[in-house]
């Protein structure tokens, strides 16, 4: 199937034309037909599949059939939680509906509120935003959303990750009740599945990828590694592998600076992104690593979700994560649009009950690389902390051998 068969319009398809595009993805090709018949859509579909394209190109056709010129209040809404993630959605409108006439804009904290407020008044189509700076200029009568026709709801997982649900539900109530509303999560868990139920109106649900599976073409290797050892290891892979750019994911927005400090004292160019830097800072950091002046971003998982880089071949994991279902996220990042890619974890003694969860969900084991300087000793003096889920472990502790290891990852 290709885009003309998904019934879009010539403007919309000479804009995706120049954009490189040919065949939709799994979930265009489920996605925009719904969207186009006005229907409300339940998405469920991880990073790296094409979301936001599945979204906006429909949104974009159904808007232009009508034409308010000099309409001052917002017709669209996209909430997104995060600035990177925003400032990639308005690129996306921006591209798909160049030839369309209709208007754009993104709002996002972080920054002066003047320019956004500007072309508020101005009217838009399109606004793409976060919640915390939308509510603040709701409140401030800078947005209405009276007249509002469609609502899109993405990374709503994430959201509620980040604790912008009672944010979400203020700006809900705003809303009005003869809508169009596409929502989107990687995953369901129950408060978002109840947020669904309440939002949408006889949806049609989307699913694809699940998100206990991993991308077919990224390679996956796990490396135990004392935690004292994992930043020689990264230093050294970077250098043996000769890996020329790379997205290093840590639990923590310290641990990213910390890492990212370490790597420059050995002479290689990195940079962290994290909630905590400034928006200049963190938009300055990403364009360096998309042109490859960096050759290291270093990120937390809420920060990566609005990074989108092309040929990307490497992700590593610095830490894992204690969330299986954000293992399968991070790696998406490589291996995309058809090409092959390398995920590389670090797991240290105390991650070992994390690398047994990601193996359950993702129905495998991840391969062992032993061929490093910086192997984990497994004894009596290095055992994990005890706790329930970590007994398994300790009942091995007096086996100082990787057996043991492999043996209680897949049985504790």
């Amino acid at each position: 199937m290709n885009f003309e068969e998904l019934g879009l319009i010539a403007p919309i398809l000479k804009a995706i034309k120049g954009e490189g595009y040919t065949i939709p993805t799994p979930i265009q090709e489920q996605a925009i037909p719904i969207v186009l018949e006005g229907k409300d859509l339940l998405g469920c579909a991880q990073t790296g599949t094409g979301k936001t394209a599945a979204f906006a190109m429909p949104m974009l056709q159904l808007l232009s059939r009508e034409k308010r010129n000099g309409f001052k209040h917002v017709r669209a809404l996209v909430l997104t939680p995060t600035r990177e993630l925003a400032v990639q959605i308005d690129e996306s409108f921006s591209s798909y509906g160049k030839y369309t006439g209709l208007k754009n804009d993104v709002i996002f904290g972080g920054v002066p509120q003047g320019p956004q407020t500007t072309a508020l008044r101005n009217g838009t189509d399109v606004l793409i935003a976060t919640p915390g700076r939308l509510l603040d200029l709701m409140n401030q009568g800078y947005v209405h959303l009276d007249h509002l026709e469609i609502f899109v709801l993405d990374e709503a997982d994430r959201m509620l990750d980040m604790g912008f649900i009672n944010d979400i539900k203020k700006i809900i109530r705003e809303l009005p009740v003869d809508r169009q509303t596409l929502f989107f999560s990687a995953t369901m868990p129950p408060e978002i599945s109840k947020l669904a139920s309440s939002l949408l109106k006889n949806p049609q649900k989307v699913e694809v990828t699940p998100i206990s599976s991993t991308a077919e073409k990224v390679i996956q290797t796990v490396y135990l590694v004392e935690k004292r050892n994992k930043h020689s290891l990264l230093v050294h892979l970077l250098k043996e592998l000769d890996i020329e750019r790379t997205l290093v994911f840590t639990r923590t927005k310290h641990g990213a600076d910390r890492i990212a400090k370490d790597l420059k004292k050995s002479n290689i160019h990195a940079d962290a992104i994290h909630g905590n830097k400034t928006q200049n800072a963190r938009q300055r950091a990403l364009q360096n690593f998309k042109i490859g002046r960096l050759k290291v971003l270093v990120a937390t998982d809420i920060a990566a979700r609005g990074i989108d880089v092309d040929n990307l071949t490497h992700v590593i994991n610095f830490d894992l994560p204690n969330v299986p279902e954000t293992y399968v996220h991070r790696i998406g990042r490589t291996g995309r649009a058809g090409t092959s890619g390398i995920a590389i974890s670090f797991c240290d003694m105390e991650e070992l009950p994390f690398l047994r969860d990601i193996n359950k969900l993702t129905s495998q084991v991840i391969p062992e690389n032993e061929a490093h300087p910086y192997k984990m000793v497994v004894n009596q003096h290095s055992r994990p902390s005890g706790n329930n889920r970590q007994q398994g472990f300790n009942r091995n502790r007096s086996q100082n051998s990787r057996p043991a290891i492999r043996k209680a990852i897949a049985n504790s």
